[in-house]
């Protein structure tokens, strides 16, 4: 996702995907871990369970070495970014693609991490655009310009093949917000969704065919932040609080889910695992917001969003995000 908070333009996202979709229907501590450089960069010659995890898993590749290479693909949420105050921050060793190193070895895998992701990221732009600026890179990437960020992944994956054994993609919601703020949102966000599952298939077929047919791909998507606008004053804002869940199961992650299954990939909702799909009936208290739905707790909770207008995780949300990564592997 992108290093800020949607804000009014999300809003207007919300109301434009469910008006499509009516149109077509009628506290996880930080971890420190290793990174490499990958070769050839410019520095180096099925359906979801409720709790938001796949239900099937790969078996273990026959054979596989203990120590493998875990590699990291995608945008902001990949790269570990959290705010420190309303529009600043930087990305952090807090992601879930570096706590999900730890977990791992939990169940028996040694992984070290390799991480290509850059914030603010774009289907489009993982494909199409050479290098990452240094800081939006995750901490301890290397830099891979001139090539694209897949391009840079496909060649670490072949020049390692059998050696990899996890590859996650975080990656498509930069695709839609801006369409937001554009003239025809509906139409924007139609494309929007083509051109996400486009590119995903190109990005994710090329993935498996640099790393083969054993290695383990698993795609995520996102909470609902815009839960959080229950809290606003705005009327506007509150009503996509209501609808916003609404939008991420009927369009957003069906896209997600299609592209990462026919890929022979797995997806994680990580929507339905921060409680997006619960009742804004039930109620709970939550300091300094008082009473207020149990699903909007989760995001304040999870998110910086009722704090900063922040889209990205604290770090017990990342840590979520890498249990639902790692919950997908098979023990050891």
């Amino acid at each position: 996702m992108t290093r800020r908070g949607w804000g009014l333009a999300a809003g207007a996202l919300v109301a434009a995907t469910l008006a499509a979709c009516s149109a077509s229907s009628a506290g996880t501590t930080p971890t420190t871990t290793p990174t490499v450089t990958a070769p050839g960069t410019s520095s180096a010659p099925a359906p979801a369970s409720s709790t938001g995890v796949v239900t099937a898993t790969f078996p273990p590749a026959p054979g596989a070495p203990k120590h493998q290479f875990y590699v990291s693909i995608g945008d902001s949420y990949a790269a570990g970014y959290q705010p420190t105050a309303s529009r600043k921050g930087h990305t952090t060793r807090n992601g879930f693609a570096y706590q999900a190193v730890t977990l791992a070895r939990a169940k028996g895998y040694d992984y070290t991490l390799v991480n290509f992701a850059c914030a603010g990221a774009t289907t489009s732009s993982v494909l199409t655009r050479p290098g990452c600026p240094p800081e939006l890179l995750g901490p301890g990437a290397a830099s891979y310009a001139p090539r694209t960020q897949v391009g840079a992944a496909e060649a670490f994956l072949a020049a390692h093949r059998g050696q990899v054994g996890l590859v996650t993609v975080s990656i498509g919601g930069n695709d839609v917000t801006r369409c937001g703020l554009a003239a025809d949102p509906v139409s924007c966000l139609t494309g929007a969704l083509r051109t996400v599952s486009t590119n995903l298939r190109t990005l994710l077929t090329g993935l498996r065919q640099a790393a083969g047919a054993q290695t383990r791909i698993v795609g995520i998507t996102y909470p609902d932040v815009l839960l959080g606008n229950a809290l606003s004053k705005d009327p506007t804002l509150q009503s996509t609080a209501k609808l916003s869940a609404f939008a991420f199961q009927a369009l957003i992650n069906p896209a997600l889910d299609s592209a990462y299954t026919a890929a022979g990939g797995r997806f994680v909702d990580v929507t339905a695992a921060t409680g997006a799909y619960g009742s804004m009936t039930a109620r709970t208290t939550l300091p300094p917001y008082g009473s207020i739905p149990v699903p909007v707790a989760r995001i304040c909770t999870l998110t910086f969003y009722c704090q900063f207008q922040d889209i990205h995780p604290r770090t017990p949300g990342y840590g979520l995000i890498a249990r639902l990564v790692t919950g997908t592997l098979p023990h050891h």
